[in-house]
């Protein structure tokens, strides 16, 4: 048996506009979750992704990311935001 990925349907959701901050700062926050995790589990920078030594290419601040890198950290977030308002939730800030 295989994996089959099965996220939550966003195809009528949108993510707002005016959460375009919000969700550079949030890209930013995953990959920084990511990146801690990694080094917590022992990881550090290595010429290529190696998990037999836990060397990784990407351990580097997202501000280094190159733009594809960055935008995936982005499209990330936006389905999640997506995934949020399609289940019926409002994001509002406080």
């Amino acid at each position: 048996m295989t994996y089959q990925p099965r996220p939550i349907n966003t195809s009528h959701a949108q993510a707002p506009l005016s959460l375009d901050s919000l969700i550079e700062k949030l890209a930013e926050h995953n990959h920084d979750i990511w990146a801690q995790q990694r080094i917590k589990d022992g990881w550090v920078w290595g010429p290529k992704r190696d998990d037999d030594q836990k060397h990784h290419p990407d351990l580097v601040p997202y501000n280094e990311l190159t733009e594809n890198e960055k935008q995936y950290d982005r499209e990330t977030v936006i389905e999640t935001i997506k995934a949020i308002v399609a289940l019926g939730y409002r994001i509002e800030m406080s």
